[in-house]
């Protein structure tokens, strides 16, 4: 499985793009990417706060396996990406059900979660917000960022490009 990816500079938010992306084209997996959203979406209605310089990307797939759990889909989710942070992070990550990511207690990473159908068809999108330069403040709720635990830049093209190969390695062993 390979996906195919869309790269944007400035979108309203990732996930949004993808299931626009999912009504409007037959692309069966993808991975929307951009520079920057306005109105990141969290767990709950609530808002990510998308600082330039961060890592926002959504990735779709086409479900054929209607018994897929999206609960089991969210903790694989959670694994492949705290894998991918440990190459950077050799310290603990811990995973804060249902889908954040946190070092030393503070949120690094947040992933949402959405099914969607076209035509009959069940589509997941995984929507994932990484704080790779900068934290936002989130009242009550500590945050970090990849630079400020490893004082070293990361460079997130690199980084997308090892996230899109993870999933695809990964994600096609589920959909078995």
């Amino acid at each position: 499985m390979k996906f195919k990816k869309f790269n944007y500079k400035i979108v309203n938010s990732t996930n949004n793009t993808a299931i626009r992306i999912i009504n409007k084209t037959n692309y069966k997996f993808g991975m929307i990417t951009a520079i920057s959203q306005k109105s990141g979406k969290g767990q709950y209605g609530k808002k990510w706060i998308s600082f330039k310089g961060n890592l926002f990307v959504s990735f779709f797939l086409k479900i054929d396996n209607q018994n897929l759990s999206l609960k089991n889909f969210t903790k694989l989710n959670c694994e492949l990406i705290k894998k991918l942070l440990s190459n950077y992070y050799k310290k603990n990550i811990s995973i804060k059900p249902p889908n954040d990511l946190l070092i030393k207690g503070k949120k690094i990473c947040g992933i949402l979660q959405e099914s969607v159908f076209k035509n009959g068809q069940k589509y997941f999108i995984i929507g994932i917000g990484i704080n790779l330069v900068k934290s936002p403040y989130i009242k009550d709720y500590p945050t970090t960022n990849l630079y400020e635990l490893i004082k070293k830049k990361i460079d997130k093209n690199i980084f997308q490009n090892k996230l899109k190969s993870m999933f695809e390695k990964n994600l096609i062993k589920i959909l078995k």
